[in-house]
């Protein structure tokens, strides 16, 4: 890693550092965009610069084989020690807090550390650092699981014993044994098997927090035109969502944390998430201009974003007619319609000259839509 004299002994000053102990040779370890595999003397990383950053591990067997990924969140601050220990027992790290006195014990022998922790890819700073700018302290908190891991493969565990499904017995059943014992075996052989099986729900305080959408896209009493006026423009539901958040740009930092806990956490539970904000945003002409702020840094996100999204796996989770594709032509269409400033226009259209460049997408004949596409107007209120 190069990086220039003044930035390392400023780094050296101010840099925090992550001090993890009796990691196994071989994990898989990383840290924002970068990931190793651990050498026999890891004990961690330092000169790590203040700010969020997103710490990352999976086990390996003496296979090779690597397991699901975990990691947590932090908000690191300067010269800040944090101290984390592997679980042996669970492959992961530990989620108790490492005692104090022990910490304490670890700052006052930093420097003999030193040797053992790696520093910080630098080189990977500012564009981290742009792919989570949104993301404050107080939204991440609200955001980050309770248990303050966020793990690719969720764990599941079954409902109680009390609340298990045992089935009904129904009117032909009941019918079925007045008619005769083989009857009633018959009726019972095509109840449904899923009756019976165990519902099972992440185990609590290990799931995202996430936003939760309205459920209704229309304000109440509105007419059956109106309903459908409301479907072709997602403004009102786009508002809805947006009474969630302290202020606007919380929204766009929700956008970010989910793209993160993809990306770098391999979350499907975010992508999921971050699919429904993405679409939102996309699905709102009117919300362009009384909104242009919150646009226009969505526009900065979302290029960034899809930039930092490796090319075989766009496509891949885009498979479905192409998701980012369809949705933003829907947006460049939109804007384009829209009464909004030049500014913002020509920021859409150079993201537009972009994306083309860069997966060969063809933005043309934005008026037009594909049959399958176009939404069919319905006015019953005469």
């Amino acid at each position: 890693m190069e990086i220039d004299q003044s930035t390392a002994q400023r780094l050296f000053r101010e840099g925090a550092f992550l001090v993890f102990l009796d990691v196994p040779e071989g994990t898989e370890f990383g840290i924002d965009l970068k990931s190793w595999n651990t050498g026999q003397k890891f004990r961690g990383v330092k000169m790590i610069p203040p700010g969020l950053h997103f710490i990352f591990y999976s086990s390996v067997s003496n296979m090779g084989d690597v397991a699901p990924r975990s990691g947590f969140i932090h908000n690191f601050k300067k010269n800040e020690i944090v101290v984390k220990k592997w679980d042996k027992l669970n492959e992961g790290m530990h989620l108790e807090s490492v005692s104090e006195s022990e910490v304490v014990g670890l700052k006052e022998n930093i420097k003999a550390l030193d040797q053992f922790l790696g520093p910080y890819p630098y080189n990977i700073w500012e564009k981290w650092k742009a792919l989570s700018a949104d993301i404050s302290e107080e939204l991440l908190k609200r955001l980050t699981p309770l248990s303050g891991e966020v793990r690719s493969a969720l764990e599941l565990e079954p409902c109680t014993d009390a609340n298990r499904p045992r089935g009904n017995r129904s009117n032909s059943e009941s019918n079925s044994e007045a008619s005769g014992p083989s009857s009633a075996k018959r009726s019972r052989s095509f109840s449904s098997e899923e009756d019976f099986l165990p519902d099972l729900k992440p185990k609590k305080g290990t799931e995202l927090r996430l936003t939760v959408f309205p459920t209704q896209p229309y304000p109440d009493g509105s007419t059956p035109s109106q309903i459908t006026q409301h479907s072709l423009d997602s403004t009102y539901l786009f508002e809805q969502y947006l009474r969630c958040y302290k202020e606007p740009r919380d929204l766009l930092g929700e956008l970010e944390f989910c793209y993160i806990c993809f990306l770098v956490g391999h979350s499907l539970e975010a992508f999921e998430q971050w699919k429904k904000v993405f679409n939102i945003f996309c699905s709102c002409e009117n919300a362009i201009k009384k909104y242009r702020r919150v646009y226009d840094l969505f526009l900065s996100v979302i290029e960034l974003q899809i930039q930092e999204t490796p090319t075989d796996f766009l496509v891949d989770i885009v498979a479905n007619k192409n998701f980012v594709y369809v949705k933003l032509r829907e947006l460049f269409r939109a804007i384009k319609s829209s009464d909004v400033d030049g500014k913002l226009k020509c920021k859409a259209s150079r993201l537009k000259v972009n994306m083309s460049n860069l997966y060969q997408w063809d933005f043309s004949h934005l008026e037009s839509e594909d049959e399958d596409e176009a939404p069919v107007v319905v006015d019953l209120d005469e």
